[in-house]
């Protein structure tokens, strides 16, 4: 196993990443390891487990802002913002139950790094578009800061937006700060069923170019809707949101369900069974008894929304899916293969078009396809010379998301 390093504080992860250049060590950075099965495994002499560094520093639910720690667990996050009526608009997904861990085991910190984002992607961004200010400390061992603790940040190079995503490549975040927004006083979704998928996109599509303020639209195939959040149907659903104060989801419900008549028969789920579905849509929940073997290789893939129902046509047999975004993210489980489904998957988004990530597989798989997809001229040229200026020396989390990066 892997020794580890815990800080305790900001100069312990600065001290530890210079310990590591001047050894020639290299380090796994994690969070609070909820994600540590996603990507390719590590290859790392040392993990410098952050977990430690924990508790929120500053919360003004007035002034819309949060900061915290990087090793904070996002569910005290989400309790603590939830007691003011407020919420972390981007929805970070839980990772731990399509990964085989507990749920609620994720850092604050790792939703950024990752930049989680759940069904109100389409409306409100992914966690980078929330992200305002961040400590960190470089490859280089060396302290910075970006950003700050007001909305509205003007100065200075973002960071912020370049360490989202990142997947802790580039620095070790210390500590962190985010917007806050006001928590819909209800929410409602409307049901659609027995769509198959090209004409669920034309109803998502539909749905999504009105004045309804649909605040997430998923299509749930025949085999992936039992028990999916309390949503008991034998027919395939193409579910709705609606948020905001209750009248107006009432008068938007009523709306939304005229314009989807046409589409087919018409149902309802009221605040708490609409909550509880678009948790289990946010965590990919039908792939959850999977996790428990890990054997079925399971696939993110971001396309157009209104092509993606043209990728799943050409999946191989047996493939399970379904789509959130309005149609343009597709979870796709693969039955099990020696390359994961990973060339079924490249040539179905070389067609379609957009990009796809192995979120699920056997490490052996991991380690010999490409988990991210692969950047190529300008672009990765581009991130090249990033990990150059922030992490020279390849000391934080090497081989992560390419090999030999």
């Amino acid at each position: 196993m892997t020794d580890a390093l815990k800080p305790r504080d900001a100069k312990d992860v600065q001290d530890a990443v210079q310990w590591a250049l001047s050894e020639g060590k290299t380090l796994e950075v994690v969070g609070r390891g909820s994600k540590r099965a996603l990507g390719r495994p590590s290859q790392s002499d040392l993990t410098l487990d952050l977990s430690g560094l924990s508790g929120v520093t500053l919360y003004e639910p007035e002034e819309l802002v949060l900061s915290a720690k990087a090793g904070t667990p996002i569910a005290e996050i989400e309790a603590l913002v939830a007691e003011r009526g407020q919420q972390l608009d981007f929805e970070p997904m839980d990772y731990g139950p399509v990964l085989g861990s507990d749920p609620g085991s994720g850092s604050l910190g790792g939703a950024l790094a990752a930049n989680l984002s759940g069904p109100r992607r389409i409306k409100a961004g992914a966690a980078r578009d929330h992200f305002l200010g961040v400590s960190a400390v470089s490859g280089r061992g060396e302290a910075f800061k970006s950003g700050g603790r007001v909305v509205k940040n003007v100065t200075g190079y973002d960071l912020c937006k370049l360490l989202a995503g990142s997947w802790g490549t580039l620095a070790a975040m210390i500590d962190v700060t985010i917007k806050t927004l006001p928590r819909p006083e209800t929410e409602a979704s409307v049901v659609v069923a027995g769509l198959d998928d090209a004409r669920a996109t034309q109803a998502m599509a539909a749905a999504m170019g009105s004045s309804c303020d649909v605040s997430a639209a998923a299509h749930l195939p025949r085999n992936m809707v039992v028990n999916v959040g309390g949503l008991y149907m034998v027919e395939a659903a193409t579910v709705f949101r609606l948020e905001g104060v209750a009248p107006s989801v009432h008068h938007r419900k009523a709306a939304l369900t005229a314009l989807l008549k046409p589409f087919g028969s018409i149902d309802q789920a009221d605040e708490s069974h609409s909550r509880t579905l678009w948790r289990s849509i946010r965590d990919a929940k039908p792939f959850w008894a999977s996790a428990v073997s890990g054997e079925w290789p399971l696939w993110r893939v971001s396309t157009a929304p209104t092509r993606g129902h043209e990728l799943a046509a050409m999946l191989p047999q047996g493939a399970q899916w379904f789509y959130d975004w309005a149609g343009g993210l597709l979870w796709i489980a693969l039955p099990p293969s020696n390359d994961g489904g990973a060339a079924a998957i490249r040539r179905a988004v070389s067609k379609i078009g957009g990009h796809a990530t192995l979120v699920r597989a056997p490490a052996a798989v991991r380690a010999a396809v490409e988990v991210f997809e692969l950047q190529k001229g300008a672009l990765a040229g581009v991130s090249k010379r990033v990990k150059e200026s922030f992490d020279p020396k390849g000391v934080l989390n090497p081989g992560r998301m390419w090999a030999g990066v």
